[in-house]
């Protein structure tokens, strides 16, 4: 579970010691958390040095308007999302997940702000939680607006690609998922909606890049950083400008912040504290 865990150095416990200290000091503690964390569950990171996936394979995101506008991107991301489904939905909440769930209990936890799609926060109970990009767990008709289970999806392309897998799937990448041929996508059939019937297009229920936030979402995000008087950020890179935004918002607040990310940040310049290590070595010194 710790390939996908960059290289990195324990924390002293005098580095430890700061850090419990500066969270004794928060009575309203909210959290932001990134891809860093799920890398213990399993699930590789963009851009992590040597271990993300682009440092290991030649995998770029989906825009959003390719996606929409161009069928053919269509076919590309989900022939690659059924290939790497079974692995993804094996993923199990580690314990950063269930730690912060448990924080929920305590009066001085205000809100968990998560950049992360894959759904792990829900699945270890965590309900004060804002999915800032949205869940690929669901699946979401981009005409009639309807959800589906993104293990409902996973059954429509198998019986829309019968013997797909067995004739198209070809080498395996670096990471360990299937690397797919043209021909492979050309040949790889979309499914519709079941309301909207064919012409319709479904999505994964998350924010592609080029597209925007939920305004609701967005809304939540800054009201609880306005209650709060503290901010944590477990595992994200910041080099999204969401991402830092509430951050530097955090900042001009005035509040502590704690950035706890192997490698450098989008906003280390703005962190009362930087710990460069392992997300669980950390969130285990915090009791609220």
């Amino acid at each position: 579970m710790l390939r996908f865990v960059p290289e990195y150095t324990p924390p002293t416990k005098e580095v430890l010691q700061k850090f419990r200290d500066i969270i004794a000091g928060v009575d309203r503690l909210i959290v932001l958390t990134g891809a860093g964390i799920s890398t213990e569950s399993g699930i590789p990171d963009y851009r992590s040095e040597k271990v993300g996936q682009y440092a290991r394979t030649n995998y770029r995101p989906v825009d959003h308007n390719d996606f929409m506008r161009n069928e053919s991107w269509r076919k590309y991301y989900w022939s690659r999302n059924l290939v790497q489904y079974p692995s993804f939905s094996r993923s199990k909440p580690n314990i950063v997940h269930k730690t912060i769930a448990e924080w929920e209990k305590s009066d001085r936890f205000t809100w968990l702000i998560t950049q992360n799609v894959d759904g792990l926060h829900t699945e270890a109970g965590s309900k004060k939680v804002t999915e800032l990009h949205g869940c690929s767990r669901r699946v979401q008709c981009m005409n009639c607006n309807a959800l589906y289970p993104r293990d409902e999806m996973q059954k429509w392309i198998l019986e829309a690609n019968p013997d797909w897998l067995e004739k198209m799937v070809g080498t395996k990448e670096p990471d360990g998922s299937e690397h797919l041929t043209d021909e492979a996508i050309d040949a790889f059939n979309v499914p519709h909606c079941p309301k909207c019937g064919p012409g319709s297009i479904l999505k994964t229920d998350v924010v592609f890049f080029g597209d925007n936030l939920r305004g609701t979402d967005v809304s939540t995000t800054y009201e609880k950083l306005e209650e709060s008087n503290g901010m944590l950020v477990l595992g994200s890179s910041l080099q999204v400008m969401t991402g830092y935004n509430i951050v530097r918002a955090a900042f001009v607040q005035s509040m502590p912040i704690v950035i706890v990310n192997i490698g450098a940040t989008g906003a280390d310049d703005l962190a009362t504290m930087k710990i460069a290590a392992k997300c669980s070595d950390v969130v285990k010194e915090v009791h609220l």
